[in-house]
Order: C-alpha cells, then structure tokens, then sequence
C-alpha cells in the first residue's frame, strides 16, 4: 500500500471512530483475516478498544501484514476451533488476556459462539457483546437460540453486498486460475453451485458471463425459485447436479458434501469453497476411499478406483489464494463492525441478534463516499 493510500485510510478509520466511539473503552479480541490492508483496520479497533489480541484466521494470513501489527505493539495468539470449542479453555484463554475486564468480541465465522454461554456465566469481568461478520457466524449465532449477550450482525447489511458481490468474482477468478494451470478452462463446462445466497448468486450470474452453463441446488425453496427466476437451471437433488457438472463450487458456509457425495462426482471435477473445508467439505470420511495425490499447486487429486477428482486449495477458500482482494468496499463493512462494537459499548442492545440503524449505515456509506469515490 503506498503512503498516501495509507494516510487516506488511517484518516477515514479516524473519522468513523470519533464519530462512532464511546466514552469507555472496552477490552477486545478480534479475528480477522489478515490480508495486506489489514492493519489499519487493527489499528482503528486499537483506537476504539483496549484491544488485547488479535486472532488472524489460520488460512488468510499475510506475513508481512502480521509483522506489521506486531511491530506496532499488538499481540497475535494463534485462533482454531477448537481453541473456543471447549467452553473452559475459552474462558481461560480470555481470563489471562483481560481478567475482571469488560470484553468485546470481534467474531468472523463464529468462533465464539460454543463457548459464549459460558464465558458469559463465568469470565471474572463481562462479555459486553459480539459483532459478527459473515452468515456462517450469523447463523451459528442465531442457531443457540436464548443468547446471553448481545451479538450485532453484520452479515445481511447493504453496506456488505458489494464485498459479497466482488467476494464471489475473486472465487470464479481463483478457480479459473487453477483449472487454466492444468490446461482447462471455465468457458463451455458445467458448473454446480451449491447455495443461492449473496455469495453463490453473485458466482452462479459471473460463471455464466463467462460461458459456463451454471445448475443451482440449495435446501431452501425459496432461493431454489429464486435461482430459477434468473435464468438458472435447478437441481432437484443434490446427486443429480453432482452427476453432470464439471465444477462444484460450494457456497453455504455449513457442510455442503458429504462422504457419499463426493461419490456421484463425475470423473475429472474439480471442488472449490468459499469458506473452509471445516464448513463445507466432509473429507475425513474420504481418507479410507481415496488416494490423495498433489499434481499441481493448490490442486489435489482423490484417487479411487475407476473414481477421481480435484480438490482445490485443499478445500480451503480458494479465493484468498489470490489475495481475495475486494478493493476499498471492504472498508464498508469495517467501519459497521466499528459502529456496532461502539453501540455495544454503550450498552445499547439486550441479549439476543441485533442490527445497527440505517441512519447509522447512512452516516457510514456517506463517510466513504467522501473518501474513496475518486
């Protein structure tokens, strides 16, 4: 990032934030994928929030991005699943790291979410709330039913349907890029797309700018007629789809393949996610089946007999492979997630799944458009 790019980011974040902060600074953890125009985000949590560690996502880390933070005085604590999977070591973890404090959680995927009852109950301070980022973590949220504190969403914003729209053209960039370093391209294949929603519309309507005939299968009807009202054929079954297509790009941000699945693959597909294999892909059930084999970079092949495919990125988010840049839009959703950890800290929501207003996403876009629409 050139210097005066930097300035101009440091000096948006810097207008969100008086705009938005509270008086009180609360403790914070944040994951976040760390990509290359990263660290100014971390530093306007840093402005807002006491914030006590950063937590990058394993599979989305830029190495130069995260000597940069730690350069600046912030701790990075390696994040998986199961470090918030077991609600005792939760608690332990965020006990040593802000002990008595009054803790916000910056949550991408909700990682957080097994353990947040008991952090709630039992952490020596007091869990003020949650913002989440993505639909995954929106739904895994919303799934615990009676929540104990506040989670305030950002998933289904307006301000984040053009990262969800310029998300699903880095995946359909980054899968291109792998089929094209085998000698294969998209145009004239068939593709699966499992799930409608923001994302797998947006790569299902690129997939077919780009010549591939495109079939959709999602659980839910509603989007299934969606699919169909774009033009899109649907599958009624999710073996039928697998059956004829030649690329399957899953798109639900919870398990889309199953052992038996991977089974009724035609010869020579190619599998790509837009979250993790941990969501979306079940292939632990594979490793008794199938032979696994690397014939090219990012690209494995699952070897049976009279049976085989190609697993992209080892199942993980294919885009970020490319850096999953989504230019300034990104800094949209950042200044929301800014906002929403500035009404937490006012205490402003009860217990359960909330929004921020639309006066307060206007005062966001408005900000942006000052900035960045040159």
């Amino acid at each position: 990032m050139e210097a005066s790019e930097r300035a101009r980011l440091d000096a948006y974040f810097t207008r969100v934030t008086s705009h938005f902060s509270p008086s009180q600074r609360p403790a914070a953890f944040l994951i976040t994928h760390l990509l290359p125009e990263r660290p100014a985000f971390v530093r306007a949590v840093a402005g807002a929030t006491d914030l006590r560690a950063v937590l990058p996502k394993p599979k989305s880390v830029d190495a130069e991005a995260q000597r940069e933070i730690e350069s600046n005085g912030f701790v990075c604590d390696k994040l998986s699943r199961e470090l918030f999977a077991e609600p005792d070591r939760a608690v332990r973890y965020i006990e040593a790291r802000a002990e008595g404090r009054s803790v916000l959680l910056l949550d991408v995927g909700g990682y957080f979410a097994p353990s947040i009852e008991m952090l709630c109950s039992r952490f020596s301070g007091r869990i003020i709330g949650v913002v989440e980022d993505t639909e995954n973590g929106h739904r895994r949220y919303a799934e615990l039913g009676k929540l104990p504190c506040p989670v305030v969403s950002v998933a289904r914003s307006p301000l984040k349907e053009p990262e969800d729209f310029l998300v699903g053209q880095s995946v359909v960039f980054s899968a291109e890029a792998l089929m094209r370093s085998r000698g294969n391209i998209l145009h004239g294949r068939t593709a699966l797309v499992i799930g409608f929603g923001k994302l797998g519309s947006s790569i299902a309507r690129l997939l077919h700018a780009k010549g591939v005939r495109v079939t959709v299968y999602d659980i839910d009807a509603v989007r299934r007629t969606q699919a169909l009202a774009q033009g899109f054929a649907v599958a009624r079954a999710l073996g039928d789809g697998l059956e004829d297509a030649g690329l399957v790009l899953c798109a639900t941000g919870s398990l889309s393949l199953r052992g038996e699945d991977f089974g009724r693959l035609r010869n020579g597909a190619y599998v790509a996610t837009v979250t993790s294999s941990e969501d979306e892909l079940d292939l632990a059930s594979l490793a008794d089946v199938y032979e696994r084999a690397h014939v090219g970079r990012y690209i494995t092949r699952y070897l049976t007999t009279g049976h085989y495919f190609y697993l992209l990125n080892g199942g993980n988010a294919v885009n970020f492979l490319h850096g999953a840049s989504v230019g300034p839009f990104i800094f949209l959703v950042q200044a929301e997630i800014l906002a929403a950890s500035a009404v937490l800290a006012r205490g402003g929501f009860e217990p359960g799944m909330h929004e921020i207003g639309p006066a307060d996403r206007a005062t966001i876009a408005a900000t942006w458009l000052d900035y960045f629409n040159q």
